[in-house]
């Protein structure tokens, strides 16, 4: 466990250019504390111990904003930036090297029984707000854009945006880890939207000009 937790910390410093120093990290990072009272409570979860995980997990809730059931799956080097609003369920489960931003939720749909909760893959980057919602699977680097809801499962190295989300990139090569944000993400359809207007005022002019069209 003490190895998982300082990878976790690793992972701030790789990922957060604002952290300053080990201090600052331990005493002001919120999603470094629901990470750390998870590590703890998923531990005595698994020495069959009662309900203290569930009171642990309950009140980082309460400090920290950020809601992780003591029986959900996290790999190592996992990060929260910011973290206000996010909800990681019972039976999710998270590879090596994810990255959430706030408001994300890994959630179910209500109907399942079971596994009703996400499988996320390694190197995973999840954007703020999004919602990612019963037993699917993300495949690994993966791409997931702020504010997307993803109802099916994703392929290895693509990329999702929408409501409810879609596949804009596929089988691509894995980004770089400093590019790995969710704001640069492109929408295929909006570009040739932009593309058929300016095709459309080009053509308008021609027919406004009849010697253009010679």
């Amino acid at each position: 466990m003490f190895n998982r937790i300082k990878l976790d910390l690793r992972a701030v410093f790789d990922r957060d250019p604002a952290a300053a120093s080990t201090l600052e990290v331990v005493l002001t990072y919120a999603g470094f504390h629901a990470l750390l009272a998870y590590r703890v409570a998923h531990r005595l979860r698994l020495w069959g111990i009662p309900l203290l995980p569930r009171m642990i997990s309950q009140l980082a809730r309460w400090l920290t904003g950020i809601e992780i059931h003591p029986a959900a799956t996290i790999g190592t080097g996992f990060f929260i930036d910011h973290g206000m609003g996010v909800v990681i369920g019972e039976t999710a489960e998270i590879g090596d090297y994810v990255t959430l931003f706030q408001g994300v939720t890994l959630g179910g749909t209500g109907k399942e029984h079971g596994k009703r909760h996400p499988t996320i893959g390694n190197h995973v980057v999840i954007g703020a707000g999004a919602k990612i919602l019963g037993g699917i699977r993300v495949g690994d680097n993966v791409k997931i854009g702020a504010n997307s809801v993803v109802l099916k499962s994703v392929p290895p190295n693509s990329t999702v945006i929408g409501v409810p989300a879609r596949i804009i990139k596929a089988e691509g090569e894995r980004m770089p880890e400093a590019t790995m944000d969710h704001t640069n993400i492109s929408d295929p359809f909006v570009d040739r939207f932009e593309a058929l207007e300016r095709e459309i005022i080009e053509l308008r002019k021609k027919l406004e000009n009849p010697q253009a069209r010679g």
